[in-house]
């Protein structure tokens, strides 16, 4: 990073969800943040909130994603970090997406990414900066229903390595959070779409989508927010292309020993529920 009375911080995505939690982290800090996202009124309360600045601008879309980053690098006189958070979920297996959820997925999560970061990166080498992308437990195992959501998400864990191995040289670290079931706005939604069928609350639902993740409940967004904003730091300034679950340790559960598992009951295939 180059020596600033203060960072200037890009994070797209950042009117909702793990986005806004970044944007307040590193706001609180004394950080220079500017946040971008297609919806103009939840930007503008973070914005309110934190004194960030507020670009509305579509990730998918080249010429508004050139415009959007020039303006913050004129404002703030480049940029030190990036925080590529922005993204789409649409459920469904390989099978059952349609060629328009596929292209959505892509446009948002994999082509956008890679649109602000290689606009942003002119900045980010000049100033020996570092990049953060928010992926997904999604992107480092599979699971049912999210062929789409989980490739472009493991796209996005290569895209952040490859500009750490093509630019560490150079003094840019690139490295990815991967975050499981997390308190948000749209993972309330997916709590409220998987809990009604069973006649379950949206906490209820948290609470049994993450019963067999170790730690035993979802993260909550200042938790995922925390580990950015050390990354964006100097205090990690040897961490690089690495790949960084915040999952209470999900993914570190050995799915062939849960039936041993006293809290799980396993049926036979066939057998009657």
């Amino acid at each position: 990073m180059t020596v600033r009375s203060s960072r200037a911080v890009l994070v797209t995505g950042g009117g909702t969800g793990i986005g806004a939690a970044v944007a307040r982290a590193l706001a609180a800090g004394g950080d220079r943040v500017a946040i971008l996202g297609r919806r103009a009124e939840a930007l503008a309360s973070v914005a309110a909130a934190t004194g960030a600045l507020d670009v509305v601008c579509d990730v998918s879309d080249a010429e508004q994603v050139a415009g959007a980053v020039s303006l913050v690098a004129d404002r703030f006189g480049g940029l030190d970090g990036l925080v590529l958070n922005a993204g789409v979920m649409v459920p469904g297996g390989v099978s059952e997406l349609s060629l328009a959820d596929w292209d959505t997925l892509v446009a948002v999560n994999l082509t956008g990414s890679f649109l602000v970061a290689r606009a942003a990166l002119p900045f980010l080498l000049a100033a020996r900066g570092a990049v953060v992308s928010v992926a997904s437990v999604a992107a480092l195992r599979a699971s049912s229903e999210m062929g789409g959501y989980a490739v472009t998400k493991a796209g996005l864990v290569t895209l952040t390595q490859s500009m750490a191995v093509d630019h560490a040289h150079q003094g840019l670290r690139a490295n990815v959070v991967c975050p499981g079931w997390t308190v948000t706005e749209m993972a309330d939604e997916e709590m409220a779409s998987f809990g009604a069928p069973r006649g379950l609350g949206v906490a209820e639902a948290y609470e049994l989508v993450t019963s067999l993740v170790p730690q035993r409940r979802a993260a909550r967004a200042s938790e995922v927010a925390a580990v950015v904003a050390w990354l964006l730091s100097d205090a990690a300034s040897y961490v690089n292309g690495a790949v960084i679950p915040v999952d209470g340790a999900g993914v570190a559960v050995d799915a062939g020993t849960l039936p041993f598992d006293p809290r799980v009951e396993v049926r036979r295939p066939g057998a009657p529920p």
